[in-house]
């Protein structure tokens, strides 16, 4: 890897627009298009949004933790929480499917995730959190790493 940050910050709403420009901000670097950059930015605040919402339930109580790494062209990103976990991904990632329909959720967050990015890999252990791996490469990127 040519370049990484890690970032801890509490669970809470006000945080996920912290996160998406402080990754956003870490890639830059990298000279994305904008439309790269608004990919990113949007896996980011998908996936912050999950782990607030769904992996602590809104409760103030648990951090979100993300690593970025840029190698070469390719960006890498992991989003960890340490919530209360998916039970069953598979049907997590179906396009409209929510846990939390009451605060009009649209269950599309791994959707879009997963169309803005190369590759995602999602791992949950109920009671235990989760993390969201996702990767992407830059059509021109040009950062030079000493």
């Amino acid at each position: 890897m040519n370049n990484e940050m890690h970032l801890k910050f509490r669970a809470i709403s006000q945080n996920e627009s912290f996160a998406r420009v402080t990754v956003s901000a870490f890639v830059a670097q990298l000279d994305p298009t904008m439309d790269e950059l608004t990919e990113i930015k949007t896996a980011v605040s998908e996936a912050v949004t999950n782990a607030i919402i769904h992996g602590y339930e809104n409760k103030r109580e648990g951090y979100v933790y993300i690593s970025a790494w840029l190698d070469g062209d390719t960006v890498e990103l992991e989003i960890r929480d340490e919530g209360i976990g998916i039970s069953n991904i598979e049907e997590a990632k179906q396009p409209l499917f929510t846990t939390k329909p009451e605060l009009e959720r649209s269950g599309m967050g791994f959707t879009i995730m997963e169309n803005f990015v190369d590759e995602m890999t999602i791992e949950s252990d109920p009671n235990h959190g989760t993390v969201v791996r996702l990767k992407k490469k830059l059509s021109n990127a040009k950062a030079v790493f000493n």
